[in-house]
């Protein structure tokens, strides 16, 4: 069919009469044109999709689908679940021709497409490994492990957006069949299970948002309600708490188990939540959602702490060096909290967002667009081993044997637009801050602004009013949390005030075109602590610049031992003493960041960009290396109190960077908490 004109969609679009305080806007009326968050999506148009369209075709992935489509002959590679890697590389592919049309990657998703469509079952089942490594009664045999609906979920959700943001149909009428199959299995009066990773709930309830067809609706929440009530996966180990099935989604009290599946399940009930008006599942929602972000959240907002079973692990059980924080649980997280904030409004889940943006999830890929980390732990020692595919000990790789994390970072980066701006009846909220335009209205009532800011690098953020409606209307601008307090917002030059706990500043007024609005916001670097319960960084600060967490590497270590400071350092050893261990140490042992040491009350001091890392800022922290006497060396849990248990501070000033850039010069260790500098 013809292709439609570029209008890049929202991934999430609520039907109208659906219980939403905020609306995405509608499509075309979002756009990032400049600064961070466009170069990055530059990137991954350019780099990030043709190096994954490569890797699917090295992996054997798009060859599965051939192979069932009668193309080629041969056996399935990869996973059981490996089919979803495609089809989240398609659903990045749309929004990125719905943000600007490319022959090339049109015909590429075309071609994938057909694959898709010719391996097809007559009833509808599609699966490419598991028709290629089973017979047809073997068909959700395990419900548990088989991820088939998960792969469905993922397609669906590609469909959607090829159709709202490409114009492309051929997808959406495979997710159709699919859909007619499954209601031929499952439901109320049929089988009552559901997948063991959740995804399917989302996709069905942004199909029916499409389609307006409420039988696709009453499956999604067929799905969601199965799941720990008839269907806690018997047998399947770990056990029911992996899968979010302990217990029905409506009467979890936190997310347990798996990390991605908790997300995404969590993700689909607000969904679910939003189209039936249901207050009772909003609030489930909500309220899980504020124990993940108290408990279970790291600095960065990564989530999942346990390596094991990729699991979120106990209250406060927020390991630094073995934290998993995986990739795709940071977009899952956004996702979720992204559907919250339309349903609510509230800046709390804006926060979140941002947070996870900047930190969690853009630590995920290398800045050149085309390497990747599947964990995203908050150190890195000196002399760990890389002994897992998955270890940041690697650094960044090209792709992984469960190669889930490149194409969801595919995929959040090309829709990344639709997450800045929302809009109501009354007018528009800016949520996130990037160069570009959003709109709302129609005609002569539209109201449509630019955004002109170099965020996060400087703290202004310039709108301007490029079209307005004659009668009044309202602009709120989100205060970030951090900001608080600090953030100055002016009209037409003329300061408003700020009430200490806004999480929006709204102006309502009838606004003329050339109206500016400005928000100062002050990226002086701030250490924060840590919840007494969270051992793994008691006695540690984190440094934050704006929405920036930062973390030092051995990489900017030849700036720190050329940059000492002269500062008064109380310590056991005398001058000789201190200067004898500084010999020592350039002799034996190389300095690095696994010995640091701040002083938190020494403010942190941003130097001049670094160009190998796009322009970051770094920041100079007063501190210190810490050595031990040799005996404590040899066993490390000297009586405390005795002389060798006594440190010697070597006076250092350490350079930290963002920690979304870590890595990318080098694999160096690296961490995130620094240690308080303790007489």
């Amino acid at each position: 069919m013809a292709a439609a004109p570029a209008q890049l969609s929202a991934p999430a679009v609520p039907t109208t009469q659906a219980s939403a305080a905020l609306r995405p806007l509608a499509p075309g009326d979002a756009r990032i044109t400049d600064g961070f968050w466009h170069t990055r999506q530059q990137r991954n148009r350019s780099a990030g999709l043709r190096s994954g369209y490569e890797q699917l075709e090295a992996s054997g992935t798009f060859r599965n689908f051939r192979i069932v489509g009668g193309a080629e002959q041969g056996e399935a590679s990869g996973m059981i679940f490996q089919d979803s890697d495609v089809y989240k590389w398609l659903e990045a592919v749309a929004y990125e021709l719905g943000r600007e049309d490319d022959p090339e990657l049109r015909g590429m998703a075309q071609q994938v497409t057909g694959w898709i469509a010719s391996a097809q079952q007559e009833d509808g089942y599609l699966n490419s490994v598991h028709t290629l490594r089973h017979s047809p009664e073997e068909r959700y045999s395990n419900m548990a492990w088989n991820h088939e609906l998960y792969c469905y979920g993922h397609l669906i959700q590609a469909a959607v957006a090829l159709s709202r943001s490409a114009g492309e149909e051929e997808l959406l009428a495979v997710a159709l069949r699919i859909v007619d199959h499954l209601r031929s299995v499952f439901g109320p009066d049929l089988r009552h299970s559901t997948c063991g990773h959740p995804v399917i709930e989302m996709a069905l309830v942004e199909l029916y948002r499409l389609t307006g067809r409420t039988d696709i609706q009453d499956l999604a929440r067929f799905f969601l309600d199965v799941r720990g009530a008839d269907e806690r996966f018997p047998g399947a180990h770990p056990g029911p708490g992996y899968f979010s099935a302990d217990v029905p989604v409506r009467a979890a009290r936190s997310v347990e188990g798996h990390a991605v599946r908790a997300l995404y399940l969590f993700a689909g009930a607000t969904d679910q939540a939003i189209e039936d008006g249901d207050a009772e599942l909003l609030a489930r929602s909500e309220a899980v959602f504020a124990d993940l972000l108290a408990t279970k959240t790291y600095v960065t907002g990564g989530m999942g702490a346990r390596w094991d079973w990729e699991a979120f692990g106990d209250p406060y059980e927020m390991t630094t060096d073995r934290g998993y924080a995986e990739t795709c649980a940071a977009i899952g997280a956004i996702q979720w909290a992204w559907r919250l904030l339309l349903a609510t409004g509230k800046g709390v889940y804006a926060d979140a967002v941002e947070r996870l943006l900047f930190n969690a999830f853009l630590a995920g890929v290398s800045l050149a667009g085309t390497e990747y980390f599947y964990v995203n732990s908050l150190q890195l020692r000196e002399g760990a081993k890389a002994d897992e595919g998955r270890s940041i000990a690697h650094g960044r790789r090209g792709w992984f044997d469960c190669a889930c994390c490149p194409p969801n970072i595919m995929r959040t980066f090309a829709s990344l637009d639709h997450l800045v701006a929302t809009s109501t009846s009354e007018g528009l909220q800016i949520h996130q801050f990037a160069a570009g335009t959003w709109s709302t209205g129609e005609g002569t009532e539209r109201l449509s602004v630019s955004v002109a800011t170099g965020y996060p690098v400087d703290g202004l953020v310039r709108v301007t009013v490029e079209e307005a409606p004659s009668s009044p209307t309202s602009l709120s601008v989100r205060i970030p949390h951090w900001s608080r307090g600090t953030a100055r917002l002016s009209v037409g030059g003329t300061d408003v005030p700020l009430l200490a706990d806004d999480d929006y500043a709204t102006i309502e007024a009838t606004f003329d075109v050339g109206d500016v609005i400005e928000l100062h916001l002050d990226l002086t670097p701030r250490f924060v602590g840590t919840h007494h319960r969270l051992d793994a960084s008691r006695g540690a600060v984190a440094l934050e610049r704006g929405p920036l967490v930062y973390a030092i590497e051995n990489e900017d270590i030849a700036d720190t031992e050329g940059t000492h400071d002269t500062r008064d350092i109380q310590d056991t050893q005398d001058t000789q003493d201190t200067q004898d261990t500084q010999d020592n140490r350039s002799q034996d042992e190389a300095l690095t960041v696994d010995d640091a040491a701040v002083d938190p009350s020494a403010t942190p001091v941003p130097g001049a960009p670094i160009a190998a890392l796009d322009g970051a800022i770094p920041l100079a922290i007063q501190g210190s290396s810490v050595t031990v006497s040799p005996s404590a060396s040899a066993w490390p849990y000297p009586l405390h109190g005795s002389a060798e248990a006594a440190s010697t501070r070597i006076p250092a000033t350490w350079t930290a960077i963002p920690y979304y850039a870590w890595g990318n010069r080098s694999v160096a260790p690296m961490r995130v908490w620094l240690p308080l500098e303790v007489d």
